[in-house]
């Protein structure tokens, strides 16, 4: 990529060292120049709305979600608050949940069979992650809603519309791969809301990294700039790398038979793109024909995936990396593709 030399950052040893960012703003940790790459981004991109809205920074998204449960559940009359996500949801919620075991909020598991009375809060991961599928509510009930839209990039799925919803969450990791920067942003509507997920940052990690904001701010704006221009843009690359993997992917699964499946996306217009795009999720949900452990079989052919069992779904499915390093990927294919059928995982 053209624009790598670009996102070079130098930061002087005497810089940066105050807690502090901005005394005036909710979010009194959140460097403003990385605000305005963030809103310059989605502004460009189209796929979510930041008028009107407080941005919350955080160490990665996984800490924003915390802090979003501890401000819906703090501020609702009822508690614990029950916390639901259809299945196959993201395994961290799970276990982040119930790590804690607060008092303000407990983990209620699938959203389709929920039926218990009073408030609570569901997760919606569009486009899903395991699956990679396009998710809405399910519950409907009146119900607090977080919108995990860290996927929500061109990239991966068809910009279809600007998201507008009350509370959303994005990650700098998702966008370039930049998982080590730990560096996600919530853009909230509720100004208390806001606060209470800045008090939760501000009890459990005293603020985020500046270093980090400032890595992520450089990156963000140089691919807002470059956007739009085919042969730098980092959409364009990842769009089409990401669907040589999938297509190769497929490839090879056909190639072993009737022993896996993978699930199929419809086409839609993206609004980025221009014109209609097939979704290319980061993660494939691998299943097999067979009922059996996928996870335990295919690490048998020191093949590392998630298994859907953790994705409140069965132990046939497992999660696949398909954003990892190049070599990964292909070493994955390689021995994926020496599986034929389901007596290939016996001893």
């Amino acid at each position: 990529m053209k624009i790598k030399e670009r996102c070079v950052v130098v930061i002087p040893g005497w810089e940066l060292m105050s807690y502090f960012s901005d005394t005036t703003n909710v979010c009194w940790f959140l460097q403003q120049d990385l605000a305005e790459a963030i809103k310059a981004l989605h502004r460009e991109i189209g796929n979510a709305a930041t008028e009107e809205r407080y941005i919350v920074v955080g160490t990665g998204s996984s800490q924003l979600c915390q802090a979003a449960w501890f401000a819906l559940s703090s501020l609702s009359e009822a508690k614990p608050l029950s916390i639901v996500a259809a299945v196959p949801y993201y395994s961290t919620y799970e276990e982040q949940a119930s790590y804690v075991q607060s008092q303000l909020y407990k983990w209620e598991g699938e959203a389709r069979t929920f039926n218990k009375p009073g408030p609570y809060i569901e997760m919606v991961t569009s486009p899903n992650n395991p699956d990679g599928t396009i998710r809405e509510p399910v519950v409907n009930r009146g119900g607090k809603v977080i919108y995990d839209l860290a996927y929500y990039w061109p990239h991966y799925t068809p910009i279809t519309r600007r998201q507008d919803q009350d509370l959303m969450l994005f990650t700098f990791s998702k966008i370039a791969g930049h998982a080590g920067s730990r560096i996600g942003w919530a853009l909230v509507k509720d100004i208390e809301v806001a606060k209470k997920m800045v008090q939760y940052i501000t009890i459990n990690s005293i603020g985020v990294s500046k270093e980090s904001q400032i890595r992520a701010t450089t990156i963000l704006n140089e691919l807002t700039k470059t956007c739009r221009i085919k042969s730098e843009s980092f959409f364009e690359y990842g769009y089409e790398k990401i669907k040589s993997r999938w297509e190769r992917l497929r490839w090879v699964v056909d190639k072993t038979g009737d022993t896996f499946t993978l699930p199929n996306y419809p086409q839609a217009f993206c609004n980025f793109f221009g014109k209609n795009n097939s979704t290319f999720p980061a993660f494939a949900w691998l299943g097999c024909k067979e009922e059996n452990d996928l996870e335990r079989l295919l690490k048998e052919k020191k093949v590392l995936t998630r298994g859907g069992d953790r994705c409140g779904s069965d132990k046939k499915y497992v999660r696949v990396n398909m954003i990892g390093p190049n070599e990964d990927f292909e070493e994955f294919l390689h021995r994926l593709l020496t599986i034929r059928n389901p007596n290939c995982f016996e001893p």
